[in-house]
């Protein structure tokens, strides 16, 4: 008999496999049919961050405030996005967030069908104005 599982609403009949007696998770379901079913980002990675704001001490704060936010936000669209951070920019494939009061520039790129933010660099606002990160 399959047993059911509710989540977010729906609800989905987990079947054991018989040749190997196992229940089908969540998780294989939802790669089975190539389907995020988590309800937020994941950022890769949080170590750059942290490298940074141990470096730059006075920016841990707004670093850590956007990577709440982002991760416990399920982002679709560029405009989306910019209803939570309107100082957010494309620039090319890229997106640019202004953190800290301008203070830091957090290059992004973002895959909103995959739910993915990739950190791409974390710079000053003075590295950012040199361009090298461009390269």
């Amino acid at each position: 008999m399959p047993d059911t599982l509710v989540h977010s609403g729906r609800t989905w009949l987990v079947h054991y496999r018989p040749a190997i007696d196992t229940a089908i998770t969540l998780c294989d379901f939802a790669i089975n049919l190539n389907v995020r079913y988590t309800c937020s980002m994941h950022i890769i990675s949080r170590k750059a961050l942290r490298l940074f704001w141990e470096e730059v001490p006075d920016s841990a704060s707004a670093l850590q405030r956007w990577y709440r936010i982002v991760n416990e936000t399920e982002y679709k669209s560029f405009v989306e996005l910019r209803q939570t951070f309107p100082s957010a920019d494309k620039v090319g494939d890229l997106i640019v967030f202004n953190i800290g009061g301008n203070k830091i520039r957090l290059i992004t790129s973002i895959h909103f069908n995959r739910g993915k933010v990739y950190v791409r660099h974390v710079l000053t606002h003075e590295e950012y104005d040199r361009g090298t990160w461009k390269t």
